[in-house]
């Protein structure tokens, strides 16, 4: 059920995403995501802490459009999860360049025999990175180029383009389907459909509520509501000239 004035907090907001994602309150909803995104390729991750993030997206002009949130599985893999909201013109390379921090930092001083982590980028795209490509979900791994067989299982990417997911109700089957759905369509999202109805669900309801949020809250959601806006006018506007 929709409505015309937003209910919930954008979630493509630098506050939504932080929000929803990047709180302690709210570990176990990245926890549930990035299972989501995972299975069935990997086995569930049990826990997972907040790592310091400085060292990615430093820069000034960065900070803008992309906001990433960091952290270590209990059993070591590490995890880039962002969101990015404009085309980035070496989108690929951005993603390759962040992903060798989380590779380097686990190399140890002395005798040391290389063995490494997992290393996970998870980018949700607000745009669509391939026009001629009806695919919304990419994995990206490390393949031998002759055989197709996995050269290397440490480095992996998924960028989801979310405008393509246009699931109904009735055509989501599984959690990542529903995840995508809920994102999607959060905003305006009056109760959770039949389908979606789970404790997970429920507690995004709860966090993303507008009139939940505390006064000093809200006041930072409507500057980041005002310049997601902003950014997306401008895109809009540059997209009409080109």
């Amino acid at each position: 059920p929709m409505q015309a004035t937003p209910r919930n907090i954008n979630p493509f907001t630098d506050f939504g995403f932080k929000k929803l994602f990047g709180e302690e309150a709210s570990k176990d909803l990245l926890l549930d995501f990035i299972n989501a995104v995972l299975e069935p390729e990997t086995g569930p991750i049990a826990s997972l802490e907040f790592s310091r993030n400085e060292h990615l997206g430093a820069g000034k002009l960065d900070r803008k459009v992309v906001f990433d949130i960091y952290c270590v599985a209990e059993s070591g893999e590490r995890f880039i999860v962002e969101m990015q909201k404009a085309f980035q013109l070496n989108l690929r390379d951005r993603s390759l360049f962040y992903a060798t921090y989380p590779l380097q930092e686990q190399g140890k001083r002395g005798d040391w025999d290389y063995s490494l982590k997992a290393v996970y980028c998870i980018a949700l795209l607000d745009f669509v990175l391939d026009p001629d490509d009806d695919r919304y979900l990419h994995r990206v791994g490390l393949l031998d180029g002759e055989t197709g067989r996995v050269f290397s299982d440490k480095l992996q990417f998924v960028y989801v383009e979310i405008p393509k997911f246009d699931k109904g109700e009735a055509e989501l089957e599984t959690k990542f389907d529903k995840w995508l759905y809920i994102l999607k369509n959060l905003e305006f999202l009056d109760r959770l459909p039949a389908r979606v109805k789970e404790k997970i669900f429920e507690k995004i309801m709860d966090i993303a509520t507008i009139t939940n949020l505390e006064k000093k809250d809200r006041q930072a959601y409507e500057q980041s509501l005002k310049r997601y806006r902003d950014l997306k006018n401008a895109l809009d506007a540059s997209e009409q000239k080109g």
